[in-house]
């Protein structure tokens, strides 16, 4: 008898915590939802996955590294929409094919800031936002990509009309508000 209370201890405690677990992904789902609807979010690169294969080849060539394609980033590479601006600051691994990025700073990852841009935006059977944007006013990028998944998780793959496609992982979260000074009160 005690073998059975303490299988439905165990099963009850359990339950209790798969019920838990999917209202906290509730929450998640409903925060991205509104996210996504009102195209003013941040996305926030983790990993960088290079599509060239010279890269891939030196990354696998480095003494102590594993045989993945996947660089993680340390730092703060975003991907920000806001009220008419697209701000981007992601690393770019890979080939260029026009020479006049040798050199530019700027052009030497996808870093622009564009106000002249579309979105369309599409939801899934599984809950999935697919985010398609095109600047218009950025010569060398012509569509990102942003997969956000219900979690909040987000894949971003971004082609450039002057290199290879790379994508991105990451996660998107709420913008944040800019700080204001005692100055400017």
């Amino acid at each position: 008898m005690k073998k059975y209370i303490s299988i439905i201890f165990v099963l009850s405690f359990l339950f209790f915590f798969q019920s838990c677990s999917s209202q906290s992904s509730a929450t998640d789902n409903h925060i991205t939802n509104e996210l996504v609807n009102s195209q003013e979010f941040t996305f926030h690169a983790q990993r960088a996955n290079p599509t060239n294969y010279d890269v891939i080849k030196v990354m696998n060539s480095i003494p102590n590294s594993t045989a993945t394609r996947i660089l993680d980033l340390s730092g703060d590479y975003t991907i920000t929409i806001k009220s008419g601006t697209l701000e981007s600051y992601l690393p770019y691994f890979g080939r260029t094919f026009n020479s006049s990025s040798y050199g530019n700073t700027e052009k030497a990852g996808y870093r622009f800031t564009s106000k002249d841009f579309t979105i369309n935006k599409s939801q899934n059977k599984k809950g999935t936002w697919i985010v398609k944007i095109k600047p218009n006013d950025v010569n060398y990028v012509d569509e990102i990509i942003i997969e956000v998944f219900k979690n909040g998780k987000a894949f971003t793959s971004i082609r450039g009309n002057d290199r290879q496609p790379i994508s991105y992982d990451g996660y998107v979260s709420k913008n944040e508000e800019p700080k204001t000074t005692k100055s400017e009160l």
